[in-house]
């Protein structure tokens, strides 16, 4: 049998999530498949992570077409374009991540009559993004998007329940739930060395208490709420604490200027070792930031699966988390869960935690072994390769009853 070719395309090769679940599909699903990956350019205030595809001998196509922003003019252009790769590389599979390029690749497929075309929700904007007209908008988008699709994949039991009864995206028999996979041994090994170099690089003593947020600094994720509770617990203990925002984004300047106003002192890549917050920008070491945390924060008002939580729990670290999205179906005790917008509940959280009152070690440990089993890159590739097979010998076994 002849290798199955596959299109796959993604948004932008940013840090997160989408470029990793692409890139492993890419390298790894290379048995009964021939795959062409290619995504769109990124945004101002984020860093490439090329490195990922590269790391693994993935030489992706890029298309500068491919723009996050809406753009009638560059949208059409880059749906031109997918269409001639289409026309070009004849894939049988088209499988698009995230919603851009799910949008103009799914359009461009449907209309190239790719026998089968599959979707992955990396989230979704259908809640805390836009006004209701917008967010409106595009359900209905994504209602006609699906009606296109053989396949729409969820992250989560919690992200398909909102796709086929909350927002009714689709027929529950036309989603599937497949975790995302990761290499997540780099978060279980050498953390003391770890930690000892990013402490040392950030001037942060060994007795402070280090909370991270792993993320693009976007209103989305609400790194404000970290900088409220922050400055409602620093004078009710006597720890020494240190945020870390890892990220970058159209806020960070605005989020700087809430730190100043709020008394709490700040840097940017370089410290002085007198600060409250560290905006790192963004690094490719996240296993050496986790190895220095000792816990790690998420304020999002929404969410797919986070990465974050995901690598948090490989590295057997505490989490408070807002109970937004796929949150719920990736932490157990292991998490301090809050409302979205609560300062309160988060200062508390993080005052219970800096105080001491550690989440148990057993529980920790259960979570690590269940995430390094459920979100492993082998487990993706065999649900993923399983689901192809299925979609394509199904639509092939169709065609020919039609005929017959």
């Amino acid at each position: 049998m002849s290798k199955i070719r596959i299109l796959r395309i993604l948004n932008r090769f940013n840090l997160g999530g989408p470029t990793y679940n692409a890139s492993y599909l890419a390298k790894y699903l290379n048995d009964n498949f021939e795959t062409l990956l290619i995504g769109g350019k990124n945004g101002k205030y984020e860093a490439s992570s090329l490195e990922i595809p590269h790391s693994l001998d993935i030489e992706p196509l890029i298309l500068p077409e491919l723009k996050r922003e809406i753009s009638p003019y560059y949208d059409l252009l880059a749906y031109k374009k997918i269409k001639q790769i289409i026309k070009d590389f004849n894939p049988q599979i088209v499988h698009t991540h995230a919603s851009k390029a799910g949008a103009i690749g799914r359009w461009a497929a449907y209309h190239s009559n790719v026998p089968v075309i599959v979707h992955t929700f990396h989230g979704h904007v259908f809640d805390s993004y836009f006004d209701n007209m917008k967010t409106n908008f595009y359900i209905s988008l994504e209602k006609e998007l699906a009606k296109k699709t053989d396949l729409l994949i969820a992250l989560s039991n919690n992200q398909k329940k909102d796709l086929c009864e909350k927002y009714k995206i689709a027929p529950d028999n036309k989603v599937k739930v497949i975790p995302l996979g990761f290499e997540l041994n780099k978060f279980t090994i050498d953390k003391e060395n770890k930690s000892n170099k990013i402490r040392a690089e950030f001037n942060i003593s060994n007795d402070t208490f280090v909370f991270s947020l792993v993320g693009r600094i976007v209103p989305i994720k609400n790194h404000k709420l970290v900088i409220d509770a922050l400055s409602m617990i620093k004078n009710k203990t006597n720890k020494q604490i240190k945020i870390l925002f890892v990220g970058d984004g159209e806020l960070r300047t605005e989020l700087m200027e809430y730190a100043n106003i709020n008394n709490l002192k700040y840097s940017y890549k370089t410290v002085n070792g007198d600060e409250d917050i560290i905006f790192t920008s963004w690094r490719n070491d996240i296993d050496y930031i986790m190895a220095a945390s000792d816990a790690i924060l998420l304020t999002s008002n929404n969410e797919g699966t986070p990465v974050s939580l995901i690598e948090a729990q490989a590295s057997k670290l505490p989490i408070i988390s807002t109970n937004v999205g796929g949150v719920i179906d990736i932490v157990k005790e292991n998490a301090i869960l809050i409302n979205k917008n609560d300062a309160n509940a988060l200062s508390n959280a993080m005052l219970k935690l800096v105080n001491g009152h550690f989440i148990d070690d057993s529980i920790l440990e259960n979570r690590q072994d269940f995430i390094m089993k459920n979100y492993s890159i082998d487990n993706l590739i065999s649900n993923i390769k399983d689901t192809y097979i299925e979609l394509f010998e199904n639509k092939m076994h169709s065609k020919k009853t039609m005929i017959f």
